[in-house]
């Protein structure tokens, strides 16, 4: 750092007082704009559109939803370039991956694809399908955010995205290439362009480590270096940014309940927000497992969590990193059958039929082996990150 100009890596880029001072051509032909289970929890407490359900008329010169003055460009559009061809391996295939690396584990339709974060890092957005569904995986590294959405059509094309180069509470700010609308990550809402006021699908994903989803889905895919870019994958820029190296683009807003780099879960269901501390799972944990349950929203949900699972923003190399965990939220019940699910020393286990659960809502041994916990969708984050976007949120274990 020189006086005060901050330094910091974005997508592997460095940036120096918010401006790009690395050596990557812009887009002078795109202006940058100023600016639960499986049904969707709508992120935002108003009503909108739906992205299907957007007319031409509905979008005419609509007002942003966000002052433009609160965005932070940082990049040109698509200095960090979106993979639009994903090339996939099988599990088997995949060597390149240390067994606790993290991954963007996401299932649908009887397919499961693994996006490795040492590739999402450098691209941040992958517009794929999975089980006939087009789907954008998403990932931003300055808030530890994986968030996977349904690619809707509107009037008549399928939309993609890649991403602006700008910022909003330091979160990804993706644009669709068919009406240059922005969309940030963590709330999936048009806030600005032809489509403000609607919003994408959130589709479950998790963060787990390598060797979960390989347990989990032997025939699954994974995510190969493949992307026609050359990138140093594997390797982290943003060394340390876990501990706290590098500033975060928030204007040093920070709700005070936790500190600003804990990794939360945030559970959304309903009108209701729950962050889950990675720290209190893990003082919770039986060996290195935790379950806790809660009521949000009204409904019942079960948070696992098993450490393991590397950071990817801890070390240079991601596979000498800290082990941080892997979190996933879940409705407890199988077949309408409610389930009460405990961490013991060799894993988490339901209390009515003995059955073992894997951090991915699996049953993978005793009477229930096969059957599979509906997913809630919740978002990993920072905790900086998730506040600023829901500051009225509870977190779980403060009174």
């Amino acid at each position: 750092m020189r006086g005060n100009r901050a330094v910091v890596a974005v997508g592997g880029l460095v940036l120096a007082g918010g401006l790009a001072v690395a050596g990557l051509a812009s887009r002078p032909d795109r202006a940058v704009e100023p600016e639960r289970t499986e049904s969707e929890t709508p992120i935002a407490d108003e009503p909108s559109a739906t992205a299907e359900e957007a007319t031409t008329a509905e979008r005419a010169d609509p007002s942003p939803i966000i002052d433009p003055s609160e965005f932070t460009q940082v990049l040109p559009p698509d200095a960090i370039p979106a993979i639009d061809e994903p090339v996939f391996a099988h599990v088997e295939a995949t060597t390149e991956l240390a067994l606790q690396e993290p991954v963007l584990a996401i299932a649908r339709g009887g397919g499961a694809k693994a996006y490795p974060l040492r590739i999402m890092m450098w691209h941040e957005v992958v517009n794929d399908e999975i089980g006939g569904v087009p789907v954008a995986v998403t990932y931003c590294p300055l808030c530890n955010t994986g968030i996977a959405f349904r690619r809707p059509v509107v009037d008549g094309e399928l939309l993609d995205f890649g991403t602006s180069g700008s910022l909003y509470h330091s979160n990804l700010v993706m644009y669709d290439r068919q009406t240059e609308s922005y969309w940030p990550q963590a709330t999936g809402q048009a806030v600005a362009g032809p489509l403000t006021g609607t919003r994408l699908e959130f589709l479950p994903i998790q963060i787990v480590a390598f060797a979960d989803f390989a347990a989990a889905h032997p025939d699954g895919l994974v995510l190969t270096e493949d992307t026609g870019f050359a990138r140093s994958y594997g390797t982290n820029p943003y060394v340390n940014y876990d501990g706290g190296a590098g500033p975060t683009f928030d204007n040093g807003k920070v709700d005070p309940r936790l500190p600003a780099r804990e990794r939360v879960l945030g559970v959304a269901v309903g009108d209701e927000r729950l962050a889950f501390p990675y720290s209190e799972l893990r003082d919770r944990a039986v060996g290195d497992w935790s379950a806790v349950g809660e009521r949000i929203g009204g409904e019942s949900v079960v948070v696992l969590w098993k450490q393991g699972t590397v950071s990817a923003l801890d070390a240079p190399l991601i596979a000498d990193s800290r082990a941080v965990g892997a979190v996933g939220a879940f409705s407890p019940e199988v077949e309408d059958r409610k389930l009460t699910l405990e961490a013991r020393a060799d894993g988490v286990f339901d209390v009515q039929t003995g059955s073992r659960w894997d951090v991915l809502g699996r049953a993978v041994e005793g009477p229930l082996a096969g059957a599979e916990l509906a997913r809630v969708i919740a978002t990993d984050s920072y905790w900086f990150d998730w506040a600023a976007f829901f500051p009225s949120t509870g977190v779980f274990g403060l009174k």
